[in-house]
C-alpha cells in the first residue's frame, strides 16, 4: 500500500508515517511545516519507501499529482491547538475547510479511500458525556473564536460524509479526543507537554480556570492502532468514530500526577481564561468519548494507561537537548 499523509510532519502524522513504514508500506508526506517539523520525520528520512513534499494541501495541482500516485489518503492536515485557533481564526477556517475540499475532490477523482481526521471539539459544550457519535453538537456563540475550529471540523465531516453519500467515495471520519505522546509540542496550547516541560524545570504549572474540568488522554500508539485498522475496514466507510481513551482525569489531578512522576518542586498556579488567552474564552467541563462503535467495528482496546504514556513523554523530553 502507498499512503499519502497530509500533515505528516506533525505529531500524529509523523508517528503514523513511522508506523506505516514499519509495516512495509510506502509513505508520502505532504506538509507546509506551519505547525509540523522535519525533525519529527528523522526516523523516516532516507528510507526508500518514504517521500516528503513541502507544500500545502490547498494547492490543488500538487494534491492532484500526489493523490493519483497513492492508494489511500490519511487527511490529518489542519490548524491545531487552542492557542493557535484563538490567535489565528482566519487561518484555522481556511486551512481546515479549503484543505479538506481539495483532498476530497482529488480523492473522488481517483477513487481513493480517505481517513478524515476530525476532533472531539465538534461536540462543543454538550453535557451528554460520554459522547456518542450521533449526539447533537452544542456550540458556543460566534464571538468566541475557539468555536470556529469546531465548526470547521464539523463542515469537514459534513463534506466527507456527503462525498460518501453522493459519490460513494470511501470516507471514514475519525474524531480524535486528546492524543498525547512523545514529540508533541506545547507551543500551541497542548496541556500535557506544557505540564511536563514546566515540571522538569521546577516551574509553576499554569492551570486555566478551576482545574476541575476533565479530559481523556490517549497514547498516540493506540490512536494509530485505530486509524490503521479503520482505513482497512470496508464496514467503516461512511461512518464517524470516536478515537481515544475513555479514562477520565481532571486537569488538577493531571498536574499532580506529572509533578509526582517527574519528582518536581513545581507548584500549581491558576489563571483565568482571560489572563491566559487575553480575551474571554468558552470552555467545557467534561469531554469523554463513548468507544462502543470503535470496539464493535475493529475490536479496539487502548493498550497503554495514562501513567505509561506520561512516562514515555517524560523520558522522551529528558532525552532531548
Amino acid at each position: 500500500m502507498k499512503a499519502l499523509i497530509t500533515g505528516g510532519a506533525g505529531f500524529i502524522g509523523s508517528h503514523l508515517t513511522e508506523r506505516l513504514l514499519q509495516m512495509g508500506h510506502e509513505a508520502v508526506v505532504v506538509d507546509d511545516l506551519s505547525t509540523g517539523s522535519l525533525d519529527n520525520l528523522r526516523a523516516a528520512r532516507g528510507q526508500a519507501q518514504f517521500r516528503f513534499v513541502l507544500d500545502t494541501v490547498r494547492n490543488s495541482e500538487t494534491m492532484n499529482l500526489l493523490v493519483e500516485q497513492c492508494d489511500v489518503v490519511f487527511h490529518l492536515a489542519a490548524a491545531v491547538g487552542v492557542q493557535l485557533i484563538v490567535d489565528h481564526p482566519v487561518h484555522t477556517i481556511e486551512t481546515n475547510i479549503h484543505g479538506t475540499e481539495v483532498v476530497l475532490s482529488m480523492a473522488n477523482k481517483y477513487r481513493r479511500k480517505v481517513l478524515l481526521a476530525s476532533s472531539s471539539e465538534v461536540y462543543g459544550k454538550s453535557e451528554a458525556a460520554p459522547f456518542r457519535e450521533d449526539d447533537d453538537s452544542v456550540l458556543g456563540a460566534t464571538i468566541f473564536s475557539r468555536w470556529s475550529y469546531a465548526c470547521s471540523k464539523a463542515i469537514d465531516e459534513f463534506l466527507g460524509l456527503a462525498y460518501h453519500e453522493q459519490y460513494d467515495l470511501p470516507v471514514v471520519v475519525a474524531r480524535f479526543f486528546n492524543t498525547i505522546g512523545p514529540r508533541q509540542t506545547g507551543r500551541y496550547g497542548m496541556v500535557v507537554p506544557r505540564f511536563v516541560e514546566w515540571a522538569l524545570k521546577d516551574e509553576p504549572l499554569h492551570i486555566y480556570g478551576t482545574g476541575r474540568q476533565t479530559r481523556c488522554f490517549a497514547d498516540v500508539s493506540d490512536v494509530l492502532d485505530a486509524i490503521v485498522a479503520l482505513i482497512d475496514c470496508p464496514e467503516a466507510d461512511g461512518r464517524v468514530f470516536n478515537v481515544g481513551n475513555d479514562g477520565e482525569i481532571s486537569i488538577n489531578d493531571l498536574a499532580d500526577k506529572v509533578i509526582a512522576l517527574v519528582g518536581s518542586r513545581s507548584t500549581k498556579q491558576y489563571l483565568s481564561y482571560e489572563q491566559a488567552y487575553g480575551k474571554p474564552f468558552d470552555d467545557m467541563l467534561r469531554r469523554v468519548p463513548c468507544l462502543d462503535r470503535l470496539r464493535q467495528t475493529i475490536g479496539y482496546q487502548p493498550r497503554l494507561s495514562l501513567d505509561q504514556t506520561l512516562e514515555r513523554i517524560v523520558a522522551d523530553r529528558r532525552g532531548r537537548p
